[in-house]
């Protein structure tokens, strides 16, 4: 197993950072050392909550006397674009003898300097984002699916729709469903091994990158496919809507986070009852496709808000809403276990 180092310097809170923050919640075995200047002596556990003693240093160098065997590009900035400070952290990395895994637009493999380096060093360069190929141009396949899909969508970005997914996967195994998760972001698929990086595919092949990812799964009891963007950003909704027509959902699980006031593009948020009608007309052309919960992301709120927000949500939407991670599952995974055994 790979021994991390996870470089978070600048976006090592609960919102930007986000492959890091995924490896210290479900693998923090393999994580080593967490790069933050902003937040060196500390643990990661001070710092967003989980990782616990995980050490919090400035830089690669001090990181070294760790021994990580492979850098981690913790966040992904818009764009995906590499700044100088990241750049000198991977160069350090790499003449350390470090894999690079990457998340960003911006391929490692394409850098002259960096592709040297790597090879100079013996070092990987693996870039999450790059897309397959060759392409695949969608086929309508869905129409003859025999295993249901679950889509999780959300009112925004960040919402926590990986770990939502991946929540959601975990879970229904426990309950006896044959869940496959399928990832469709740099997050997802580190994570997993598995999936396809829809925002990095020409638009033309969106839909058919997902529905020949889902195609490749095999015999399972349902498929849960990461989220990405939301169709009510204005930034993003074009990820969205090629990500929600290449699964062709049979159920959606909305993602939600009740105090944000302004979206990621600092424009008023969405509120759930307008953008939930939206992911359901657009599905309309094609099949029928429902909610079957939200699980909402209540970290800003303190616990009896947070607990009431559910049990309002839940009241006024008439299904099951739940915070996974702070609150465990409530009704939500029952519900959808007796949805799937029942799909037809």
């Amino acid at each position: 197993m790979p021994k991390f180092a996870i470089l978070s310097s600048g976006v090592f809170n609960y919102l930007l950072n986000k492959t890091g923050n995924m490896l210290l919640r479900y693998r923090p075995e393999d994580v080593a050392v967490v790069i933050a200047s902003e937040h060196a002596g500390k643990t990661a556990q001070e710092v967003i909550g989980y990782g616990g003693d995980i050490p919090v240093v400035s830089s690669f160098a001090e990181a070294a006397s760790f021994n990580p065997d492979t850098l981690v590009l913790g966040g992904a900035p818009q764009g995906g674009h590499i700044s100088k400070r990241v750049r000198s952290e991977i160069n350090q990395a790499l003449e350390g003898g470090c894999e690079i895994v990457s998340g960003m637009h911006i391929f490692l493999n394409d850098d002259p300097d960096f592709s040297l380096l790597a090879k100079q060093f013996d070092c990987t360069l693996t870039d999450l984002r790059r897309p397959p190929t060759p392409a695949h141009f969608p086929k309508g396949k869905w129409k003859d699916r025999e295993i249901p899909v679950l889509l999780v969508v959300g009112s925004d970005c960040d919402t926590g729709k990986m770990t939502t997914a991946w929540e959601l996967t975990i879970r229904l195994r426990e309950k006896g469903i044959n869940a496959e998760f399928l990832g469709t972001g740099q997050t997802g698929i580190l994570l997993s091994g598995n999936g396809v990086p829809i925002d990095a595919v020409v638009s033309d092949f969106m839909a058919g990158e997902i529905e020949h990812a889902i195609d490749k799964i095999g015999d399972c009891d349902l498929v849960v496919v990461e989220g990405q963007g939301s169709l009510t950003n204005q930034f993003y909704a074009g990820v969205t809507l090629g990500l929600l027509h290449g699964a062709m959902p049979d159920f959606l699980v909305m993602t939600h986070e009740p105090v944000r006031e302004n979206d990621t593009t600092d424009f008023p948020a969405a509120k759930l009852e307008d953008c939930m009608p939206t992911y359901l007309d657009l599905m309309k052309p094609f099949k029928t496709t429902r909610f079957v919960g939200i699980n909402l992301l209540t970290v800003n709120q303190n616990e009896r808000d947070a607990e009431e927000t559910i049990n309002n949500t839940e009241s006024k939407f008439g299904f099951p809403v739940t915070d996974l991670v702070r609150f465990g599952e409530k009704k939500l995974i029952d519900s959808i276990a007796e949805d799937v055994r029942n799909w037809n």
